[in-house]
């Protein structure tokens, strides 16, 4: 019988699609995938740093993992076993850590898996982990998220990610265009680009973003649509969003991080750029793209941020036509600079504060999405049948859905989005078809 691994991915995009690349190792090796939830030999936990709930999450992974099967091999990998390999060792049936070079390594370093009788610790120097790693993932057949970069150089004062994943690297662009070339011949009508800092793929070579951008939207023959994770606003630069503008395939959808819309607060985070050039983005975008989807992370309760620098940040974003925010509380993380900055915000107001921003991106995500119904948009369905329902995304990222029809499964059709159900989603109706899926965004922009 097949030895049984099972995976849990605890954080970012990023870390889905290594876990992926991961699993796809073991099953390679002819062991046998199941859920995490269900009984297995091996667990691997791959793990976040970015808050202490994160941390208090790989805790409770593990605790569930062995409830399943107390004699299992527990492996925690990742950016937390980066950072606190030490802390992770000391929680009952940890058998092996990986730090952030060796986490791909597991089957080069162990053959049995068997129990052992003390943790084991693979952990380097985070500078020492140069190489970059290809991965993807998607949770059905329709959607990859694509790694195209990986670390940061950057030094934001609130972040552990370059104490987890080290410096800034990325792959060649054509090796970005063969991953890309072979997800598409396994079924994938969208890629999505994801790292660390995507916007900063090709620093310190002759390549950068821009070039890649107009490279997969120009050299790999049947993909449909790509969409790019969050970009920093100094690097995305006009180029970049007129390059969009005037796409097929890159689809109306930016996410770009602003963290506070308070410069004195931007400075505090040591952020790259101010809130003009913020604004300016936004601008453009609307002005070139204006049915864009834009959507944007801020962090509440940073050291130093007071109620009226907070009410100019909330004023600032409110002010802003984006569509929906997504909103984190701050946290002390050791070995970073903003922990020992003054001001401290009380707990209990970052949370407040988070609550509000929150609210404020309900109210944004509802008059975004309303704009559109009635409205003909391309949507690709996914392969799901969910209560008689399949669900996809328009281009501009509006989540809509349909009666279940197997013949819809991973197509890009046009479809009228009717009224907002409960959950957020939008009914919809597919149109007459379209013979090729080629003539949807034709015939919609005639």
């Amino acid at each position: 019988m097949a030895t049984k691994v099972a995976f849990d991915t605890l954080g970012c995009k990023l870390n889905f699609s290594e876990t992926s690349t991961i699993k796809r190792q073991f099953r390679n090796n002819d062991y046998q995938i199941t859920e995490f939830d269900k009984v297995a030999d091996i667990y691997v936990i791959n793990t976040c740093s970015v808050t202490n709930n994160a941390n208090r999450a790989c805790r409770k992974t593990v605790r569930r993992a062995l409830r399943r099967n107390p004699e299992a091999f527990v492996a925690v990998i990742g950016c937390y076993a980066q950072l606190e390999p030490q802390e992770i060792a000391e929680i009952d049936g940890v058998d092996v850590v990986l730090g952030h070079k060796n986490k791909f390594d597991l089957l080069d370093l162990f053959d049995e898996f068997e129990k052992q009788s003390e943790t084991l610790i693979y952990n380097t120097d985070v500078n020492e982990a140069v190489d970059f790693h290809n991965a993807f993932n998607s949770n059905d057949r329709t959607r990859a998220f694509l790694k195209v970069q990986d670390g940061c150089s950057y030094n934001c004062a609130f972040c552990t990610i370059p104490l987890a994943r080290g410096e800034s690297r990325s792959p060649t662009i054509n090796k970005v265009l063969d991953d890309a070339r072979h997800l598409v011949d396994r079924g994938f009508k969208e890629i999505i680009l994801t790292g660390v800092n995507v916007g900063d793929f090709g620093a310190g070579r002759d390549e950068d973003f821009y070039d890649l951008v107009r490279a997969l939207d120009t050299e790999v023959e049947g993909l449909k649509r790509v969409r790019f994770s969050s970009v920093e606003p100094n690097l995305m630069h006009d180029d970049i969003i007129k390059y969009v503008a005037e796409s097929e395939i890159f689809q109306p959808h930016f996410h770009m991080p602003l963290q506070s819309g308070s410069d004195e607060m931007l400075k505090r985070m040591r952020r790259r750029y101010m809130s003009d050039v913020y604004a300016d983005r936004v601008r453009l975008i609307r002005e070139l793209i204006p049915d864009a989807c834009i959507g944007t992370d801020v962090i509440t309760g940073h050291p130093g941020e007071t109620e009226e620098l907070f009410q100019e940040s909330y004023d600032f974003i409110d002010s802003l036509d984006v569509s929906y925010l997504h909103v984190f509380t701050y946290s002390e993380r050791p070995n970073t600079d903003a922990v020992d900055m003054e001001p401290v915000v009380p707990k209990e107001e970052r949370k407040e504060r988070t609550h509000k921003l929150r609210r404020l991106s309900t109210k944004k995500r509802f008059a975004f999405d309303t704009r559109f119904t009635g409205e003909i948009r391309p949507t690709l369905f996914e392969c799901a049948n969910k209560n008689g329902y399949m669900q996809g995304w328009t281009d501009n990222y509006v989540r809509v859905a349909v009666p279940y029809e197997e013949q819809y499964e991973n197509r890009v059709l046009p479809v009228q989005i009717g009224q907002r159900t409960k959950e957020g989603y939008f009914m919809g109706t597919i149109q007459e078809e379209i013979e090729s899926e080629e003539q949807v965004i034709a015939e919609l922009t005639e």
